[in-house]
């Protein structure tokens, strides 16, 4: 994170002591030298995921930050990617790049929790390491927000990494930072929301089925199992169901 590319750790406290918008406004130049950026095995894993599932033709990624999980997006649609981010910053660093010119891309900025696309707009919704960003409480609305721009049988896939175990260090590395976070926002304003541990797969899974999504779990074949068998990575396919 402190090489001569990434921020500085100067840098990273200002950001932290800023809003979540404005910080990454500040953090954008540098996002795509940082551990926060989803890292490339991720990315290439959930796009092989996809492939077997589609193509499909518009795709919607939230929360797109410089615009990798739209080139993920870009494999697999065969007309439109669009990302969406409130981070003016951000957004100006994901137009840099020069893509092909199928399928289009567009870029919004806009808050997530409010989408300003007409309903049955995408086929397909992903997201990317972004969901640290919002509160337990939040959840219904980004998810219902979510169902309303698919079509029927549309899809919102993003990846879901293992936690770690209680006796790795990660974990308390983790923990750590969470408790920093809250600490932070106790005592300065405006907050900056980015949690580590407040999305948890079994919440989710059941807040998705509450909104009207057939929720279906992949592993992540390419990041192997655990010693007890489980995934270390999945994606979450969920599926808005056919109108009756």
């Amino acid at each position: 994170m402190f090489s001569p590319e990434g921020p500085s750790l100067r840098e990273l406290a200002v950001q932290a002591l800023s809003s979540v918008e404005h910080g990454y406004d500040l953090l954008a130049p540098k996002f795509d030298h940082t551990p926060f950026r989803t890292p490339d095995s991720v990315l290439d894993a959930v796009a092989s995921a996809l492939a077997r599932t589609g193509p499909f033709d518009a795709g919607l990624d939230l929360c797109c930050g410089t615009g990798a999980g739209v080139d993920v997006l870009a494999r697999v649609c065969r007309h439109s990617v669009t990302g969406i981010d409130f981070s003016a910053g951000m957004l100006a660093e994901a137009g840099r790049p020069v893509r092909p010119p199928k399928p289009t891309v567009s870029w919004v900025r806009g808050d997530v929790r409010a989408l300003p696309f007409a309903p049955g707009a995408f086929d397909l919704v992903v997201s990317f390491g972004a969901f640290g960003h919002f509160l337990p409480r939040e959840l219904p609305d980004l998810f219902a927000q979510v169902h309303s721009v698919l079509r029927p049988g549309g899809s919102f896939a993003f990846p879901v990494l293992a936690p770690p175990r209680p006796t790795s260090p990660a974990y308390w590395t983790l923990l750590g930072f969470d408790a920093l976070m809250r600490l932070r926002n106790a005592v300065w304003r405006p907050p900056f929301v980015m949690y580590y541990r407040a999305f948890r797969l079994g919440d989710v899974r059941r807040e998705l089925q509450r909104t009207g999504f057939r929720v279906n779990l992949h592993a992540l074949k390419e990041f192997g199992r655990r010693a007890d068998g489980s995934p270390r990575a999945r994606t979450i396919v969920a599926v808005r169901e056919p109108a009756v």
